[in-house]
């Protein structure tokens, strides 16, 4: 990547700075320069920026209504910056950054890897459409935040506060750890895997292999469907959720299930250590390891005694005034 250097040039006496080499593109003035409106924060509005580093470095100041059009790392090393009704267009905007807020921007579909190495960012009424971003990033708050292509998005990064979040893309989130989510919605598959302390309410996930190698998981109010879910993990609690998964939760070190809706959730618990309390009808239950698994009741139940010891694992039906059915 080429190096060059922000300017910001502010005249008092006069309202806007001239800047060399601009142009006029759909009425938006076009520049390879950052051009700031006196004040005691600079603040540059309705421009059109272009090139490489366009604002590197770029400290201490507000962009509203900018677009940052064809130039790679616009943004980069930049600390302190606010972004209103603005859009990035091409790859890499924010890395190495700090203390970035945005409200009511797009991230289109070129402005790909778009927020690696970056402490402390919030975005609020934001559009992502780019897969790959956020890369060992930490401090991320999202608010009203869509997100239509999620592709490898939330690698490797750490303090996460979504609410009114929505993605679609496979791979979400993975080895990222202190997650909060409210009124999230996810459809994508292989979803954290390899994260850890994350607490979810009011979710929609529809993901294959959601939360394979996690630990320190506890989802509330919530509805998930996917085959294979929670394999390998440890420390990982539902409450009041309907679940959907062929040969769901198996290979978990401490399960906890408290009121939850098994729905067509076959082969389940294999190989777990399970506290379960179910409402409603299991379908099937296979080769639990040890635990506790109650239910309105049960269809086929495989305790194999040369794979598990049977008598480590109590599964009863719910009496008849706590049925739910």
């Amino acid at each position: 990547m080429t190096s060059s250097s922000f300017q910001i040039n502010t005249n008092k006496s006069e309202s806007v700075v001239q800047i060399k080499g601009k142009s006029q593109v759909s009425g938006v003035e076009e520049s390879n320069e950052v051009e700031a409106e006196p004040g005691p924060r600079p603040k540059t509005v309705q421009r059109r920026l272009t090139g490489e580093r366009a604002a590197f470095f770029c400290k201490h100041h507000d962009f509203d209504s900018v677009t940052f059009a064809n130039g790679e790392s616009p943004l980069k090393h930049a600390s302190d910056i606010r972004l209103n009704q603005s859009g990035f267009q091409w790859k890499y905007p924010l890395w190495y950054c700090k203390d970035i807020s945005l409200k009511d921007c797009t991230l289109f579909t070129m402005a790909r890897a778009g927020i690696w190495y970056t402490q402390n960012i919030s975005l609020e009424d934001t559009t992502i459409q780019a897969p790959k971003t956020f890369r060992r990033s930490s401090g991320i708050v999202m608010r009203d935040v869509t997100m239509p292509n999620a592709d490898e998005t939330l690698w490797n990064c750490s303090d996460i506060d979504m609410e009114h979040v929505s993605a679609q893309g496979d791979y979400f989130a993975m080895n990222s750890h202190r997650i909060r989510a409210r009124d999230f919605s996810l459809d994508g598959n292989y979803s954290f895997d390899s994260a850890s302390d994350i607490n979810i309410d009011h979710a929609r996930i529809l993901s294959k292999d959601a939360f394979w190698n996690s630990e320190n998981v506890t989802v509330r109010n919530s509805t998930i469907s996917g085959e294979y879910l929670g394999w390998n993990s440890k420390n990982l609690t539902f409450e009041n959720c309907q679940i959907e998964s062929l040969q769901g939760m198996c290979y978990i070190d401490n399960l906890v299930l408290r009121n939850c809706r098994l729905i067509n959730t076959t082969l389940a618990f294999e190989y777990s250590n399970v506290d379960v309390e179910a409402k409603g009808y299991v379908d099937s239950i296979l080769n639990p390891q040890s635990g506790t698994i109650r239910a309105d009741g049960f269809g086929k139940i495989a305790l194999e005694p040369e794979r598990v010891d049977p008598e480590k694992t109590i599964i009863e039906e719910n009496s008849p005034t706590s049925r739910t059915r």
